[in-house]
């Protein structure tokens, strides 16, 4: 009966002992988890663009003069030759008696230079025609075979030499002459005002439409100031700029999606240029950074994006890499370990830290290499709870 109750006193004992066990050990971590998977990987480069007309040409003042009021309205629809403007030209100033007599001095000098340029062209049209006749009959003579080889590859060398003399004659005579019509043109220029309604036509280059016009009021304008910029809308391309970290990885030919551009689908477009050298800037939190140009042009139907315009803002994604049938892990779940990464694999309802091999990541995915296998589950975003062995409960 004695050690019956024995028996019941220590059953209770060790009963109650293992309820303040129990009790007393620690609760575990809970933790959020996700699982490794086998399936398809993507990596993109995302930036915001803007589309811009792929020509843009720029009409400028082409003397000094006073410009009309525009002929043409920001959009408007231009052809080539279409009037844009006109510029009159501003009265020269009168010469005095001294330089009148140079400037007629040196036309004189620049008709005598001329003179004797043509003279050295006529001389060596004569040399150059000699010489080829004297080459055909070294031709004939060497197939009788009463001239050697040498003997007509000199002739030949001849031709070569006067046709070089004759090239460099014209070429001084055809300066000789452009020096001569500029300085009558000194000289005339200030002979008094210009004729009542001369005007200089400014018309458009291209078949497109106006997308600024700079100086649309009347005024004075000096030569070389723009005036209007011109282009087709209907041949649009997208730039971004990427960081070089970022633009390493992109290169021509890569597929490109465009969204947020204001359509309802998507667009899709191809890397045409990555700019072979990085520029600075800094960013919106004052930081400098070193960013590249990607030029993109557009392969989807004009008819799906004709709404788009030139500076019109899209977001760019820049497929850089894709994979089918890898080992992928969310991206939170790893973390730096030494030299290489690591994470937290859920077994048995304990944590235990794996060594991973990672061969790619796009910000939310990585692809492992080796460490984990597809179906194990592991803990996003641990924390400094979590340790090796510790016991965690899915949140």
């Amino acid at each position: 009966m004695v050690r019956a109750r024995r028996w019941v006193g220590g059953g209770i004992l060790i009963i109650v002992l293992a309820g303040l066990a129990l009790l007393l050990r620690p609760a575990p971590v809970l933790v959020e988890t996700g699982r490794v998977e086998r399936g398809r990987f993507v990596q993109v480069v995302e930036e915001d663009g803007r589309a811009r007309v792929r020509e843009r040409y720029a009409v400028n003042a082409t003397l000094t003069g006073y410009l009309e009021r525009s002929r043409v309205k920001d959009g408007e629809a231009v052809e080539v030759g279409t009037l844009l403007a006109t510029i009159r030209p501003l009265t020269p100033p009168l010469l005095d008696v001294r330089v009148r007599q140079e400037l007629e001095a040196r036309v004189g000098a620049a008709e005598a230079a001329r003179s004797s340029a043509e003279a050295a062209v006529a001389k060596e049209e004569a040399a150059w025609r000699f010489a080829q006749a004297e080459v055909a009959r070294a031709r004939t003579l060497e197939k009788q075979g009463a001239m050697t080889r040498r003997d007509r590859e000199s002739a030949e060398l001849a031709l070569q030499t006067a046709a070089r003399a004759l090239e460099v004659a014209r070429s001084e005579a055809h300066r000789a002459l452009h020096e001569l019509q500029q300085v009558r043109a000194a000289l005339l220029g200030g002979g008094g005002t210009p004729e009542p309604g001369e005007r200089w036509e400014l018309l458009s280059p291209v078949r497109g439409r106006v997308l600024r016009v700079v100086r649309e009021s009347e005024g004075f304008v000096a030569s070389g100031e723009p005036l209007f910029e011109l282009g087709d809308p209907e041949r649009l391309e997208v730039v971004v700029d990427v960081l070089t970290p970022d633009a390493v990885l992109v290169h021509e030919g890569d597929a490109v999606e465009l969204v947020q551009w204001g359509g309802e689908k998507a667009l899709q477009g191809r890397v045409r240029l990555v700019a072979p050298s990085a520029v600075t800037k800094v960013s919106a939190l004052g930081v400098e950074e070193q960013r590249v140009d990607v030029l993109i042009d557009i392969t989807s139907p004009p008819d799906t994006w004709r709404e788009l315009g030139d500076g019109y803002r899209v977001e760019v994604r820049i497929l850089v890499h894709q994979a089918d049938g890898v080992v992928k892990v969310p991206a939170s779940a790893l973390f730096r370990e030494g030299e290489g990464w690591a994470a937290w694999v859920v077994t048995e309802g304990r944590a235990r830290k794996q060594a991973v091999q990672v061969a790619a990541s796009n910000g939310l995915e990585s692809v492992v290499q080796s460490g984990l296998a597809p179906g194990d589950t592991v803990i996003l975003h641990p924390d400094d709870r979590v340790r090796d062995g510790v016991r965690v409960e899915t949140r």
